[in-house]
């Protein structure tokens, strides 16, 4: 069973998100607050698997509560939800820890799955704060003087040739069809890349192949076109 928190100020969109989620198998929502404080509190008495996290909500904002969670080792994986398509929430969540960023207009079947996503490991995050995402990275680059920095030490060629994959949005299952592994070798390549560059999760793993030149950034701007 997949526990879920809802944190928003807006009763009536919390009201129908729960009634969604909680008709879902295997999900179940386990309480909801209204704002960041409540949300610190809640996570500790009562921790949950995933958080759905408004951005903009009085008090502790959604990015300053994500932040508090991520130090005080709270166990859920969070998701940010907001109306709000701009470059700045979109690094900002990133940055705090944040698992996923989503528009409240994302289409339910698709939230449904991004808990789902999340919960297994996975990030998730909607294709034009995907694209913003890639834009503000470009924007980092051309203001960087450094050189580009290199990969870590000790990745293998395989763990490489799948972190260039993960940078291109494939999926576990597309990993498996395009180089012909099992899914268990494929998640072991995956675990190791999380362990050796020390990223949190998928997200960190493609700004690590952006920033190191695995993929190219045009392409996958390309690929993330409307």
């Amino acid at each position: 069973m997949i526990r879920v928190a809802l944190v928003d100020d807006e009763p009536l969109f919390t009201a129908g998100l729960g009634m969604l989620l909680g008709a879902q198998p295997g999900i179940k929502v386990a309480w909801q607050v209204g704002d960041g404080g409540q949300a610190l509190r809640r996570a500790q008495s009562d921790p949950v698997d995933v958080i759905l996290l408004d951005v903009q909500m009085p008090g502790l904002n959604g990015l300053a509560t994500t932040r508090r969670l991520i130090e005080a080792g709270a166990p859920g994986r969070i998701v940010i939800l907001t109306t709000f398509d701009t470059d700045g929430y979109v690094m900002g969540a990133i940055e705090a820890g944040a698992a996923g960023f989503l528009l409240k207009n994302t289409a339910p079947e698709r939230l449904i799955e991004a808990v789902r996503t999340v919960h297994a490991g996975d990030s998730v995050i909607s294709p034009g704060p995907t694209r913003r995402l890639l834009t503000a990275v470009r924007a980092g680059q051309a203001e960087q003087t450094r050189p580009q920095p290199p990969l870590p030490g000790g990745l293998t060629e395989r763990e490489t040739e799948v972190l260039a994959l993960v940078a291109r949005g494939l999926t576990n299952q597309e990993i498996c069809e395009r180089l012909w592994l099992s899914m268990a070798t494929v998640k072991t390549h995956i675990s190791h890349l999380l362990a050796k560059t020390g990223a949190r999760d998928r997200v960190q793993l493609v700004l690590l192949a952006l920033r190191t030149g695995v993929v190219e950034l045009d392409e996958l701007l390309a690929e993330t076109a409307p």
